[in-house]
Order: C-alpha cells, then structure tokens, then sequence
C-alpha cells in the first residue's frame, strides 16, 4: 500500500511563528482525520540564510507531539537521507518515497513527520 502523504507550506503568505506554528497543529489534526501517513512540512530556512525561527519553533513543537505519542518520528531536511535510521525505516515500508525530491539533498526548509 502507498504511502498517504500530505505536503503542507507553513511559509506561504509570510505568516508570523505564531501564524505558522497556528498551521502546523491544524495541518496536524487535519492529517490525522484524513488517514495521512507522512505530512511533509515546508517552513523554509530563514532569510537570512542562516536559520529561521519559524523552523526552530516547527521542531520544537514536533519535539513535544513525538514525546506525547502524537506523531511517531520528525525528520528534518537535513536528515531525511537513505543513512539515516528513521528515512532508511519510511523507505522500506513504502519504497516510493525513493522518488521524493528532496531525499538527499539536504533541505534545510523542509521536516517530514510520521504520523
């Protein structure tokens, strides 16, 4: 069976982290009813290149949802590789995450969550 995945973008519009943390928990809660799998959020990097706080705050969030059970694993973009344990875990149950663009590539703007 294919993997469910629902790709949400926290950084449309330019939201506060307020704003963005607001979708994250709605897109969450929508992805629970839905039956999704996987939900792949794009918080993007920050400006200034060096680390955005809408990402800090996405994890942190994710932290707390993974300790209380809600979410089985995060990934963020920088571990979401074939050596990494939980991607390589998502790979063998459903191989056609192989194909998902950003395996690999070290995207920083990107945090897959298994639900």
């Amino acid at each position: 069976m294919a993997a469910r995945v629902k790709l949400v973008n926290l950084e449309e519009g330019h939201p506060t982290v307020n704003q963005g943390l607001f979708r994250l928990e709605q897109a969450l809660m929508s992805a629970r009813t839905e039956a999704v799998d996987i939900v792949k959020f794009i918080h993007g990097y920050g400006s200034s290149g060096v680390g955005g706080r809408l990402r800090d705050e996405v994890w942190k969030v994710l932290d707390h949802h993974r300790r209380a059970r809600s979410v089985r694993a995060f990934i963020p973009g920088e571990q979401f590789r074939i050596s990494d344990e939980t991607t390589w875990a998502l790979l063998k149950k459903w191989p056609e995450l192989k194909l998902d663009r950003d395996l690999g590539r070290k995207n920083r703007g990107i945090t897959v969550v298994v639900l």
